[in-house]
Order: C-alpha cells, then sequence, then structure tokens
C-alpha cells in the first residue's frame, strides 16, 4: 500500500435535510400524517397543524490528531393533531464509520445495535416478509453515504434523533479539511454548528469558509485559533436564516469548510500516545522530489467512443504538459490490439512531450478489450528500461491505467490477470487503476491496484470527467521518497497497522498506530528509513511516554480514548484492504479479526450492521431496519451511472462569482435562460400566460432593487398558430438611490430623486451619475449600471411595422450580479447564487430530433427535454443559438412555487 492518498473524501459531510414537506420526496426531514385506529377519517381542514416543526439542529465534530467525531442531532415536534411519520435523513462521507443512532421517542430511547451482519441479515430478512421497508444506507453521488430514517409520532409528541460516525482525516495537498454540509431547507429555531479541533503538533493555520454565507452571516461565524486548539462555532437566530425580512425560506444551503495544517518541524514526524496506544504521523517537510517513471495505458475500445474518449484525450494532454523535465513516460493504447507511441521509455523534454501530445491527438475507439496485454507491455517497457539503466537513479516507477469496461479480448478470466500482472510487476512498481464509469468491474480492479502498492479511482461519466483525471495524476505527480520503512522495538509494541509503504507523495501524510505491551516503559525509539533522491533517508528519536501522559487538555477536546479508536479504525481498514488482494486460504482469520474489532467499538462496516428497531404498533409489529456500510459495487447498483454528480453536489456559482459563472436571459416568448459556461450547459423555460401579466424578475430587499416586466402579446393571432406573449415594458427600481425606469419599446422613461428625464431608442446616448449610468445604442440596447447593486442589458428587437401579426417587444440579459445578497429572489433572481442538478444521459423523447432525460433539481424528479435557444446579446436581428434544458410546465420544479407566485399587480409593484 502506496503512501498515497487512500480514501475517496478528505472530509467530514453532514448533510441535514430537516424540512416539514407531505409527500416530500425522500431526502429530507418530512412527515406524512395518519389516520388513527379508533377514530373516523378526518378532512385535512381539520388537523390542527400538519406541520412538522424542526426545533433544532445541532451538527458537533471533534478532532482530535486528525481522528473527527462527529454528532448530528436533530429535534422534531409534530403539531398536528393527529400522528404523522417523521424522517431523518443525513449525508455523511463514505469513508466513515457509523458508530451510534438512537431516537428518544416522549422520553424513551431506542439504539441502534451493531452486529455481525449475516446475524442482522437474519433479523432483516423477517422486517422484510412483514412488509416493512429495511435499508437505512444508501449511496448518494461520488463522496457520500444517505443515512435515512423514519417513525411514526402521535400528536404532539417529539422526537430526537442522534448520529455519530468517526473518520481518520487524510491529508490531500498539505491540508485537512472538514466539510459539513447543510440543508435544513426550513427555518430552525435552534441551529448550531460546532467544531473543536486539538493537534498537539500545533495547529499550522486553519481557515473557515461557507458556501451560503453572506455579508451579513459572516460575522457569526465565530472562531477562537490557539497554539494547539481551535474552537469554531455558528448559531444564527432565526431571523438571521431567514432569505428576507418576510420569507420563510432560509439562507442556510450548502457547506461550511473548515480547512487546517499542523506543524511539522521534526523529520521524524509527531509520535503522540494515549492509554497504552500510539499514533505516528509521518509527513516530513522540505524533501526533494523524485522523478518518475510512468506509462499510461489508454482504453481505446469501441465503449470508450464520443464523450469519453474526448476527455480522455483532453486530460492526457493536460498531464503530458504537467510532466517535469526529469520524468519518462510512455504511451500504451488498446483495444484488441496493443499500439505503443514508441517501443521504450521518453525523457520528458519539450520537444518529446510535444511529439507525444500530438500522438494523442490521433487515437480513436475501435474495437475490443485486452487489459492484460495492455498491463504486461507497460511492465516490459519499465523493466527493460530500468535493466539498461535509462532511467535516474531513485527514481519512482508507476503504471496508469485507465479502462472503462471489462476484458474481451485475449486473457479474460479476472483472476488469471491479477495474477499474471502481480508476478511481472513483482513489487518493483505501482499500478493505480481508473474506472470510467459503471461499466467497469470496480472490484477487479481495485484488488489488482492493491495488490501492486497502488488504488484504483472511479471516473464518473460527468462533463468533469477531464477535470477528475488531472485531479488523480496530481495526487500521485510528486513522489517524495520510496521504500518508506517505519521501524518501532518489536519488544515493545504490538499489533501495528501497516508500517511499509512503497511511496510518499507530496502533501500527503502516512499514518501507523499500535498498542504499547508495558505501560510503564518510559521512552522507546523510532526509526524511519527511505530512498530519498540522493541517498538513504534515515531518521532515528527517543519517544517518551512519561512526557506524552501529561499533554493533553481537557476533556472538551477529546472523546474518549481517541488513539485507541483511530488505532481500530484504521486497523480494520487495511485489514479489509488486506483481505481483497490475499491468498484465498487466509481470508478467513483476516476476516475474523476485522469483524471482531468492528463489534468490539461498534463500528459499522463491510463485516457489520446496525439493527434499528421501531417503536411496535398494531401497523408494525416487527419493524427492523438495517444500516449497512456499501462497498464500491453495492454503490453501483444504487446510483444512476449517468448523473452528472459534480453539477448536483457542488454549488454551480459560489459567493461573489456569479458573474463569470451564471449568466440570465429573458427573451422572446418569453424565454428564460440560465446559462452555465463553467459547465457549458444551460437551463431554460417559458412562460405561459394572458397578454398584460407583470412578473416580478429580480427582487433583492437589502437594497430595495427590484425588476419587473409585462408581457405583451401579438397584434392578433395568425390563423392555425397559437398566441404568442413577450415582454415589451420593464420598470426597474432601486429603493436606496432613489431610482426609477421604465423601459417600454418606444421610450425609456428615468427617474432620480425627482429629477425626471426621458431617453429615446431612436438616438445613441449616455447619462452618468452618481449611482447609475444609462449607455443607449441606437434601435439596438439599453446598458444599465448600478453602483455596487447590478450591470444589465436591455435589448430592443424591432419588427416591421406594418407586420400584420407582430410587433416590437424586449429582451432583459443580466450582465454582473455579484453584488446582491443571498436574499435575492424572483423569477430568475432566485437563480443569481447557482442552482444545482443532476442529469441523467438522454434518451428518445416525443421529438426525435430533441432527446429526453431526467432531472433533479430543487428536490424534483423532471423529464426535460435538450433543445435551444437564441441570445441576442451580441446580433439582435438573428441571435446566438444556446443548447439548453428545457423545463416543461412554466418552469415547474425548477422555479421556487408555481408561476403564479410572482405575479404582481404594478410595473413598481415592491415587495
Amino acid at each position: 500500500m502506496s503512501g498515497v492518498w487512500t480514501g475517496l473524501l478528505l472530509s467530514v459531510c453532514v448533510y441535514v435535510c430537516v424540512t416539514a414537506q407531505r409527500n416530500g420526496p425522500p431526502g429530507f426531514l418530512h412527515h406524512h400524517h395518519h389516520r388513527q385506529h379508533d377514530q373516523p377519517d378526518e378532512p385535512t381542514q381539520n388537523i390542527s397543524s400538519s406541520k412538522i416543526e424542526v426545533q433544532s439542529v445541532k451538527i458537533d465534530c471533534k478532532v482530535a490528531s486528525r481522528f473527527a467525531h462527529t454528532v448530528m442531532t436533530s429535534t422534531a415536534l409534530n403539531k398536528a393533531n393527529v400522528s404523522q411519520e417523521v424522517f431523518f435523513e443525513v449525508e455523511l462521507p463514505k469513508t466513515a464509520f457509523i458508530t451510534n443512532f438512537s431516537m428518544e421517542i416522549d422520553g424513551q430511547t431506542y439504539l441502534g445495535e451493531v452486529k455481525e451482519k449475516e446475524k442482522a441479515k437474519k433479523q432483516y430478512e423477517k422486517a422484510v416478509s412483514s412488509g416493512q421497508t429495511a435499508g437505512l444506507v444508501k449511496a448518494s453521488g461520488r463522496k457520500m453515504e444517505k443515512f435515512s430514517v423514519s417513525v411514526n409520532i402521535a400528536a404532539n409528541s417529539n422526537v430526537t434523533f442522534t448520529l455519530t460516525y468517526e473518520e481518520l482525516l487524510q491529508r490531500h495537498f498539505g491540508k485537512y479539511e472538514i466539510m459539513i454540509r447543510v440543508k435544513p431547507k426550513q427555518l430552525v429555531q435552534h441551529f448550531e454548528i460546532v467544531a473543536d479541533v486539538y493537534e498537539p503538533q500545533g495547529i499550522a493555520f486553519l481557515d473557515t469558509n461557507a458556501t451560503f454565507l453572506t455579508n451579513e452571516l459572516l460575522p457569526l461565524v465565530e472562531k477562537t485559533v490557539t497554539d494547539k486548539m481551535a474552537h469554531l462555532s455558528f448559531s444564527p437566530t432565526l431571523d438571521q436564516q431567514r432569505k428576507c425580512p418576510d420569507c420563510d425560506s432560509t439562507l442556510i444551503d450548502g457547506d461550511f469548510i473548515i480547512t487546517y495544517d499542523v506543524n511539522r518541524a521534526k523529520d521524524i514526524g509527531d509520535i503522540q500516545i494515549v492509554n497504552g496506544y500510539f499514533v505516528h504521523f509521518f509527513a516530513p517537510a522540505d524533501l526533494p522530489q523524485l522523478p518518475k517513471n510512468v506509462v499510461f495505458v489508454i482504453d481505446r475500445s469501441g465503449s470508450m467512443h464520443g464523450k469519453k474518449m474526448e476527455q480522455t484525450l483532453e486530460a492526457l494532454v493536460t498531464i503530458l504538459g504537467d510532466l517535469y523535465e526529469e520524468d519518462h513516460f510512455g504511451l500504451v493504447t488498446f483495444d484488441d490490439k496493443i499500439e505503443l507511441w514508441r517501443p521504450s521509455l521518453s525523457k520528458a523534454s519539450q520537444d518529446n512531450v510535444k511529439e507525444a501530445k500530438e500522438f494523442v491527438k490521433t487515437i480513436t475507439a475501435r474495437h475490443m478489450t485486452d487489459i492484460n496485454g495492455a498491463v504486461l507491455h507497460a511492465v516490459d517497457m519499465l523493466t527493460a528500461a530500468k535493466k539498461n539503466s535509462s532511467l535516474p537513479d531513485n527514481s519512482a516507477s508507476m503504471i496508469i491505467l485507465l479502462t472503462d469496461g471489462d476484458p474481451t479480448s485475449g486473457e479474460q478470466h479476472l483472476p488469471q490477470i491479477q495474477e499474471n500482472v502481480r508476478n511481472a510487476i513483482g513489487g518493483n512498481m505501482s499500478l493505480f487503476c481508473l474506472g470510467f464509469g459503471y461499466d467497469v468491474d470496480y472490484a477487479f480492479l481495485d484488488v489488482m491496484a492493491k495488490q501492486n502498492d497502488g488504488l484504483a479511482r472511479r471516473i464518473y461519466e460527468a462533463s468533469d470527467a477531464a477535470l477528475q483525471l488531472q485531479g488523480f495524476y496530481e495526487e500521485v505527480a510528486s513522489p517524495l521518497l520510496l521504500e518508506v520503512n517505519l521501524h518501532y522495538p518489536d519488544s515493545l509494541v504490538n499489533s501495528l497497522t501497516n508500517s511499509h509503504f512503497r511511496q510518499l507523495f507530496d502533501g500527503n501524510e502516512i499514518v501507523v498506530a499500535g498498542q504499547l505491551n508495558d505501560l510503564a516503559v518510559d521512552n522507546f525509539l523510532i526509526e524511519v528509513s527511505a530512498q530519498g533522491l540522493e541517498e538513504q533517508f534515515l531518521v532515528q528519536d527517543q519517544v517518551s511516554v512519561e512526557e506524552w501522559a501529561l499533554m493533553f487538555p481537557e476533556q472538551e477536546y477529546i472523546f474518549g480514548d481517541f488513539t485507541e479508536r483511530l488505532w481500530a479504525y484504521l486497523t480494520i481498514q487495511q485489514l479489509l484492504d488486506k483481505r481483497d488482494k490475499c491468498r484465498p486460504e487466509e481470508s478467513e482469520n483476516i476476516t475474523a479479526e476485522a469483524l471482531d474489532l468492528s463489534l468490539r467499538y461498534n463500528f459499522v462496516t463491510p463485516l457489520t450492521s446496525m439493527v434499528v428497531t421501531k417503536p411496535q404498533n398494531d401497523e408494525n409489529p416487527e419493524d427492523a431496519l438495517i444500516a449497512d456500510k456499501l462497498s464500491e459495487d453495492q454503490r453501483q447498483d444504487v446510483i444512476p451511472q449517468d448523473f452528472d454528480y459534480d453539477i448536483a453536489l457542488t454549488p454551480i456559482a459560489l459567493k461573489g462569482s456569479a458573474q463569470t459563472l451564471l449568466d440570465f436571459a429573458v427573451d422572446g416568448d418569453p424565454h428564460f435562460i440560465i446559462e452555465i459556461p463553467d459547465v457549458n450547459d444551460a437551463l431554460c423555460f417559458n412562460t405561459d400566460d394572458k397578454p398584460g401579466t407583470i412578473f416580478n424578475l429580480v427582487r433583492e430587499p437589502l437594497t430595495g432593487f427590484v425588476v419587473n416586466g409585462q408581457t405583451i402579446g401579438d397584434k392578433k393571432v395568425e390563423p392555425g398558430s397559437k398566441g404568442h406573449t413577450y415582454f415589451g415594458r420593464f420598470g426597474i427600481i432601486h429603493e436606496k438611490f432613489d431610482i426609477r425606469l421604465m423601459v417600454t419599446t418606444r421610450e425609456i422613461l428615468v427617474s432620480e430623486q425627482g429629477k425626471h428625464e426621458e431617453l429615446l431608442w431612436s438616438k445613441t446616448s449616455t447619462v452618468k451619475r452618481l449611482n447609475m449610468e444609462l449607455q443607449v445604442a441606437k434601435d439596438h440596447s439599453l446598458t444599465v449600471t448600478l453602483r455596487n447593486t447590478v450591470k444589465f442589458v436591455i435589448i430592443l428587437h424591432k419588427v416591421w411595422e406594418k407586420h400584420p401579426y407582430h410587433q416590437n417587444y424586449l429582451g432583459f440579459y443580466t450582465l454582473d450580479s455579484h453584488f446582491l445578497s443571498h436574499s435575492v429572489h424572483g423569477l430568475i433572481g432566485q437563480f443569481f447564487h447557482g442552482v444545482k442538478f443532476e442529469v441523467s444521459e438522454p434518451f428518445q423523447g416525443k421529438d426525435p430530433d430533441k432527446p429526453d432525460a431526467t432531472m433533479f433539481v430543487k428536490g424534483h424528479k423532471l423529464i426535460v427535454t435538450r433543445g435551444w435557444q437564441r441570445d441576442f446579446r451580441k446580433d439582435a436581428k438573428n441571435g446566438e443559438n444556446v443548447s439548453c434544458w428545457f423545463i416543461h410546465k412554466n418552469g415547474t420544479g425548477l422555479i421556487d412555487g408555481e408561476l403564479r407566485d410572482y405575479i404582481v399587480s404594478d410595473l413598481f409593484k415592491m415587495f
């Protein structure tokens, strides 16, 4: 196992969904009401309150020496006079182990119990046979697992859910990251995030950020950082959570992120000892980088055709450009034939890299898949180069394999391929396997990589696949040490986790844990040896046990015996890896050891399950639920393979960057376009209402900035066609600056602090004031800049005045909206700070020329159609086509609420 970052997530993540939605989709704390058995059916209006009130949400994260212990607590009250089903849902990192779960209902606590998976399965099957749902954990996107549970709550009763999980934070690119994802979806009476970090080495830096922090919320983040400790809290009041003074919607929606690193004064690293267990962190600073020898093995089989091949080649060209000149590299492409760029490795000189890039551009997808032959060719190239001494001394050799499917040519028996590769490599190089999409046998790649001191990574079929490939390469681009051995006296320690690592990469960290045989020992010697760039790396140091016994602070920063639990977590992870790659005859003992530790420390691992028994009632006499730890293959069964997860999980527009990432347009019939240049995509929808309707497009209560638009119709409807509507008038208000603009197809009326002015479309003109600038381009456009607020352009569409049906109309385009606060809303204003969505691969729709797809957005599942709209900013006559996903039924599901919610009575209506 190498010293490279081995997890898929570096962070502690909590996703809190606590809304009260009737018949809401999974993914929220919501409810359904139930008729009591001793009562007649009651009409809905007789329910005193159908809402589930979320009274409190608290996320408490304590980190001691990189080991994170997170407790999620939420309390909800059923305010109705009938019982209701309440759902609790949390997202946690897939690298974490759940350690506890409880439900407290009217003073009685129901605890989850960790059992051996086979024993839990019997309880599971009993629950399923009685008609109860049983699974609590499902995959959620690339990095997360979704824990959800529901319980029936009596009228006017409350329930408190508590979930606890633990994880060892991984150092990645020189820092640790704690990411707490919060999405309450409603106002919460008592909302609190608390994080405590204790690092005995000393905290080098600690930063905080959140995707939902406005200028008003920023001061609420309280941070205290001393030499070894940090305390952070965020607890907005009910009013501070509101998007606007009269809104019930919340600003709290996104990721609360803490990043930090520790001081690294000693080459030996840092050793910490507590209650007979020790942990050794090794990541020496300022080591010179080793040259590397890398062979890229690229699948060019027919299944790679199209976007996958385009993204792979795009990433490969970038990666080649990032090679260091002292590196050596080779390229192997394969389908059922193996082809080499050159028969031997080449130095990464400027000329060689240029030629390699030209070769990459010629690669096309073709036939079948011979993984065995391709990897063995790569091994031969590296072996030959080493034998003829053409590689630098003390350089790291590695193979990076990218494939999207199972072998269909050459050797096809997976265990035989693994054995062939293992025998050929012989411990002399590392193999990293990248599986593109979900058609690949990920378990096969994972085992083969682990057997050869590497790791496997899934590359998701998404718009950012090229970035995923580049990101992986960056992790292994800078080796610092080879054959790293951490040695401890055999007579003094036992139960060591892995203490030999093939390599250490820059920005990562090696962690070893174990037990002391003699608690009375005063000190012991630790030695670290490895191969560095120019000479053998060797450091030794004496560790004082007594000194560490006096070092740890008050209990508030420490949760129990954290070093012991860290040791258990790391041991279980490594035993599971060892089980995957060992001989069959060794597997039984390794499995038994990992199971024993999982049960002893109450970890939900791939070998255990947590059984949650719900309160019994007449309907559910046997209601047992099971929480499992999912394998990567199990994640494949529940994650649609074609969802664009990064779009779904990452805000498209972060605070302060909406200008460059999102563009908004209202034009045509009226067509609403949300362009997302960062992912080269767009969403669009139409509005269908009668002429004369006035819509609120933007409203920002902090400055009193409002844009309303009134529709007009055709002069008359063309026979046999549907009538169209367009925007014919806009009313713009900036209450703070006392500015009003009315823009029609005939004129532009300006009012500022009681002074009035009229501008004509027929004349180019400019108006500059302290808080406003207007630029009229004759018969084309009006550009409006309001100081520190917004910049937009209104396009005039001129139609032949004698046209029998159509008339002039207006289009509205935002140019810069990043000054607007998170309280901005309106038909397009709600998107100014980003939109998150998932979209599947297209499938055949009603129109053969316009494919459909499934979109998940704002908790809704929609069928959308691929089409195009026109952007008239540059060409007011013909426009430019913008490809977009069209949301039907007036944008229902994409916009908050319904279209009629945005209708106002007057062009200058405020709020």
